[in-house]
């Protein structure tokens, strides 16, 4: 199904490329927001969805120091978010908290908690514990993984531990495995890397080319999406992972982003350089019953699954984000600066 954008919108002045959800906002649908600008000042936005459903609201405004990269929410407190940034050549990362009554102040500054600073290579992401008040974090850059300790009544991270991704491994992003704590996949060109925190060493790896992003499926363990840049997405089974369990036609050009419904079985949002957000239902459970502890490896299942192809985009679509407090509803976040909120209620009586 082809459609076009029924959604609300929300317009940066700059382009961007990241969007999160502030999961830690019970009380409001917010996502939180930044530019790429390379010549003026950079701005975060933190934006929630009015009451009716009809109205995207400028909560705060705050300005940035340099282009962002990345951006992710503290799953815990809804002030505090970490950047990946550039100024030229060089990368850096960051915490940072919203001031406490931003709201009330003319021109509201962030304060910066912590700095990453431990990285000589170029930082790719940052990774927040997946559940619940913890103070660890993850940082990923070109060739190495690190392991922090945050705490942000001192203003201050420290390396727990660190690995390198080992010779002729560039790694570009990763996601830490939400039902087990210990556990990060991280991508790079050739292969996706499964990590055990409390070694630092790996575990595992698939030999996949051109991984551009991973989600763990938050409803169900073991299960991993992929978006690849032409071959389009695969579910994985990582108690089987010679072979995807599942393959879908993914985007006309590079997919570039995948996420898993926190809520929904099987409901997965991408997104990519087609200037398009496509909603599949595709069950992450293959031919055989995946919930036994021993499944039984078979051929990879080829399936179209879209529900519905949301195309009112005029750039390449980067930034993707499901609201946890209302799983029917989702962000994206196109090249040019221009944030849609979606509802999905149409299509979840598909289901």
């Amino acid at each position: 199904m082809q459609g076009g954008s029924s959604g609300v919108g929300y317009g940066l002045k700059y382009q961007a490329r990241c969007i999160a959800d502030v999961k830690a906002d019970t009380d409001h649908t917010s996502f939180i927001t930044g530019t790429l600008s390379l010549k003026e000042e950079n701005e975060v936005h933190l934006i929630r969805l009015s009451s009716g459903g009809t109205e995207l609201i400028c909560e705060g405004l705050f300005s940035h120091p340099n282009e962002i990269w990345d951006l992710a929410s503290c799953p815990y407190d809804q002030r505090i978010f970490s950047t990946v940034f550039s100024s030229g050549e060089s990368y850096g990362a960051a915490v940072w908290q919203i001031p406490e009554l931003y709201g009330q102040l003319n021109s509201p500054q962030l304060e910066r908690i912590a700095v990453l600073d431990a990285h000589s290579c170029k930082i790719k992401c940052v990774l927040w514990w997946p559940n619940g008040r913890h103070d660890k974090l993850v940082s990923i850059d070109d060739e190495n993984l690190f392991l922090w300790s945050l705490d942000s009544s001192r203003k201050a991270a420290q390396v727990i531990s660190k690995e390198s991704a080992g010779m002729l491994h560039y790694l570009s992003g990763g996601a830490w495995d939400p039902h087990d704590v210990n556990a990060v996949a991280s991508t790079c060109e050739w292969s996706i890397q499964f990590w055990d925190l409390r070694t630092m060493k790996k575990t595992n790896s698939i030999d996949h080319a051109h991984v551009r992003n991973v989600d763990y499926d938050p409803k169900k363990k073991h299960i991993l999406v992929t978006a690849e840049d032409e071959s389009g997405m695969h579910i994985w089974d990582l108690r089987m992972p010679k072979v995807p369990i599942k393959e879908l036609p993914g985007h006309t050009h590079w997919t570039w982003t995948v996420k898993c419904n926190p809520e929904y079985d099987g409901l997965i949002l991408s997104a990519g350089t087609d200037s398009s957000v496509n909603l599949w239902l595709a069950s992450t459970s293959g031919g055989n019953d995946l919930t036994s502890e021993s499944p039984i490896e078979s051929p990879t299942q080829r399936v179209d699954a879209l529900l519905n192809s949301y195309n009112d985009y005029e750039d390449s679509v980067y930034g993707l984000a499901w609201s946890s407090r209302e799983p029917s509803i989702f962000a994206s976040l196109s090249y040019d600066g221009r944030v849609v909120v979606e509802s999905v209620k149409p299509y979840l009586s598909k289901k």
